[in-house]
């Protein structure tokens, strides 16, 4: 049984919803309308041009652009992570890129290679799907964590300070933090990951559901995309602040961003 379409147009009957919550907005002084309808127009043109994109790299399927591709993607993600935390383009886009895209990348072969056990590991119906479910995941874990070490370090900079003049390397004195970037950044997928199931079924196993697959097929998939996320997550938190860190200070230890 396969799935069943959805004309294009139908989507638009939700704005029956999207008028109230404008209402709503504007009667309480909610600044939030034009973000709100931008957004959405936003993500409708995005997925529009991806989706006829991604047909012609589905059907030419060759391993150079479906790794342009997803090099693409992850430029985007370190783009976005830069921009969202403050933090300068110059100075920290490529240890972000990098940071961020080694985890995910060595995680998506693995997966393809042991896992699904796949002849072609680039197989554009594999690569860049999961690609992009590690790098969505990725990319909010990736904000909040450094969000969390760098605004830590600055409001507690006279602490720092403190732990620097008591003899402390710069390691040492940004521990605390760091631990505290890790935790925040793991949390929200921790506890996603102990209530799948339960509280939701996420999305590829819907997808999977809906595009015909028995359940217990993706209830597979869907454990080893979770514990991908999971392990990604880790990994790329880690790179992410020990590469950008080494721009992140003078020479005196001092914060420079």
């Amino acid at each position: 049984m396969g799935v069943q379409e959805i004309p294009f147009y139908t989507p638009l009957y939700l704005l029956i919803f999207v008028l109230p919550m404008a209402i709503i907005n504007y009667k309480l002084g909610i600044g939030l309308n034009k973000r709100i309808i931008y957004s959405l127009f936003r993500m409708t043109i995005q997925l529009v041009l991806v989706g006829f994109f991604l047909q012609y790299i589905f059907l030419f399927n060759n391993l150079w652009v479906n790794s342009a591709y997803v090099l693409f993607m992850i430029g985007a993600a370190g783009l976005s992570t830069v921009k969202t935390c403050g933090l300068t383009i110059k100075n920290q886009l490529l240890p972000i890129v990098i940071g961020f895209g080694i985890p995910n990348l060595v995680m998506i072969l693995f997966i393809n290679q042991f896992v699904i056990g796949l002849s072609n590991i680039f197989d554009a119906q594999y690569y860049i799907p999961l690609m992009g479910m590690l790098l969505g995941n990725s990319l909010s874990g990736n904000i909040i964590g450094i969000n969390t070490f760098y605004t830590g370090l600055r409001q507690n900079e006279r602490q720092y300070h403190y732990r620097l003049a008591l003899s402390a390397n710069q390691w040492e004195s940004t521990l605390p933090w760091y631990k505290e970037a890790i935790v925040a950044c793991m949390n929200p997928i921790i506890a996603s990951t102990e209530t799948i199931g339960l509280v939701s079924l996420p999305g590829m196993m819907t997808g999977q559901i809906l595009g015909g697959s028995m359940p217990m097929t993706a209830i597979v998939y869907q454990i080893v995309i979770m514990g991908a996320i999971l392990i990604s997550r880790y990994f790329g938190i880690h790179f992410s602040i020990l590469l950008t860190r080494k721009k992140a200070f003078d020479d005196y230890d001092r914060l420079s961003l």
